[in-house]
């Protein structure tokens, strides 16, 4: 007999693993996330870092990420993207270890992620704006996870039926770069 509470608390997104919702990046503070224990970050690519399209940069992401390693945190690209071109640009370009396709949410490449980082999931937390890719990846996986908005991007069309359960549009009045490839860092 299937005991239904198990399958239950499987799906509860509580206090223990998800840590909660950001509207990006740069609004989580790296010596919280330290002070948790973290000390390694998986990190989604299309519409966390970079909209899908490749029109918006998350406010503030690359000067973050230079921040957090500084401090000493580890990081590594998990993207499901189909254009491997593109995450290894952004790999390349943001000098942080990729595997695409991730094939998130299987736990296969979290744990592949974490032997490289040389870190157990207690000390990883997976940062993605998808439920059903990131945060239950991060599940899957025994990682912690913090949500963010997803950066405005044209929706496919499981988006368009489903997208509001999966993921948090990102805030109409929060700040947007625009992203200009020739620009070193988007400061223009």
């Amino acid at each position: 007999m299937i005991d239904f509470r198990k399958k239950l608390n499987f799906f509860n997104f509580g206090k223990k693993q998800f840590l909660g919702y950001h509207h990006n990046l740069a609004a989580i503070e790296i010596n919280w996330l330290q002070t948790c224990g973290i000390q390694g970050i998986i990190l989604d690519l299309d519409n966390t870092i970079i909209s899908e399209d490749d029109r918006y940069l998350s406010p503030n992401a690359e000067e973050w990420i230079a921040e957090a390693k500084s401090q000493g945190l580890k990081f590594f690209i998990l993207s499901n993207g189909k254009r491997t071109y593109r995450v290894k640009l952004w790999s390349h370009r943001l000098n942080i270890p990729a595997i695409n396709p991730a094939q998130k949410p299987f736990p296969q490449n979290f744990c592949r992620a974490m032997s490289q980082m040389q870190l157990s999931p207690p000390q990883v937390i997976v940062i993605g704006d998808g439920w059903h890719t990131d945060i239950l990846g991060a599940k899957l996986a025994g990682c912690y996870s913090i949500q963010v908005a997803s950066l405005p991007h044209p929706l496919r069309w499981w988006e368009k039926l489903l997208g509001k359960w999966w993921q948090k549009p990102y805030p109409q009045d929060g700040e947007l770069w625009e992203f200009d490839a020739n620009t070193p860092n988007n400061l223009n």
